[in-house]
């Protein structure tokens, strides 16, 4: 495997990925200049560890202008979520964290039952975030390639005072000329890595030598097949009545709340055996990991108009 990953990345350019990294780092150096209170949303994850990485490029190690930002639903991947205070730790960033939890305990969220996601009700805490600190400018690790409504974002993408997004009314983006105007209440959300695909992740953590957590790798889980995705098995996602419980050898291509998030089926225990993976692969990152995604096929931009990110 190992010998066949060497000779195939061999013949890959990764060239590009000068280019993509010095977009990205013009862009997290324009929010700086042209906002008064922006933070990066930081999840752990591989895409928000990327845009850290250029970060640190573009402004230095621990002088990163802005605060980390996480919503926690209260229910992410302890790997993760331990992985991203022991980040934020060594780089010497402020680290904000904010719970769903805390929004359910106000009142603002209200579960339709128990067993519900409290993935979508993301939207109400970040928005309360946002009004509780006054950020004008919120980073995120959003790409294009990810999913169809996503794909329609600007990189700096407005929302109105309700924190809505107005997929009609997108401000034109000519060259790398940037409208940051705004009215009072308005924030705005930017998205450095829009032009990245899933393919220019992996290999740029493969060039950096970007350190992830574990569980982006093969290790041995249980997990249960259910309409084509292995949901992995925890106290919050049992198996169901007549389900059959297997362990196998999987990695998480994308990490979020436990409850719609799956892995998949992968041997690959490096970057460079992920990007051959990945060339391979024929389903995007959330439309093989993501159970939220699967409702319809505008659940996603029906979120992101409620201010989800």
């Amino acid at each position: 495997m190992n010998a066949t990953t060497q000779t195939e990345l061999h013949h890959l350019s990764n060239t590009h990925l000068d280019a993509l990294e010095e977009e990205t780092i013009f862009i997290l150096r324009e929010v700086a200049a042209a906002f008064e209170r922006p933070t990066l949303l930081f999840s752990g994850g591989k895409d928000s560890l990327v845009m850290l990485k250029c970060a640190e490029k573009a402004f230095g190690a621990g002088r990163i202008p802005y605060p980390l930002l996480m919503i926690d639903t209260g229910h992410n991947f302890k790997e993760v979520t331990d992985f991203r205070d022991s980040r934020a730790k060594e780089l010497g960033a402020e680290l904000i964290v904010r719970s769903v939890e805390d929004s359910m305990k106000k009142g603002t969220v209200r579960l339709a039952h128990p067993g519900e996601s409290r993935n979508v009700h993301q939207s109400v805490t970040l928005l309360e975030a946002i009004e509780e600190f006054r950020f004008d400018a919120l980073i995120g690790g959003a790409r294009r390639d990810e999913e169809k409504a996503r794909a329609k974002e600007r990189i700096f993408s407005h929302r109105d005072s309700f924190g809505q997004w107005q997929p009609k009314a997108q401000r034109p983006e000519l060259w790398t000329l940037f409208n940051h105007k705004l009215q009072p209440g308005e924030h705005f959300r930017v998205f450095p890595i829009s032009n990245w695909t899933e393919l220019d992740v992996w290999q740029y953590i493969a060039r950096e030598k970007i350190a992830l957590p574990s569980i982006y790798y093969t290790h041995k889980r249980e997990v249960v097949d259910r309409r084509g995705l292995l949901v992995p098995v925890t106290e919050l996602t049992p198996p169901k009545d007549g389900e059959t419980v297997e362990i196998r050898d999987v990695r998480f291509r994308t990490v979020g709340d436990i409850t719609c998030t799956c892995p998949v089926e992968s041997d690959a225990a490096t970057p460079e055996q992920i990007v051959i993976e990945t060339l391979a692969a024929d389903v995007s990152e959330r439309g093989a990991t993501r159970m939220d995604d699967k409702t319809s096929e505008a659940s996603m931009e029906k979120r992101k108009k409620d201010g989800y990110f």
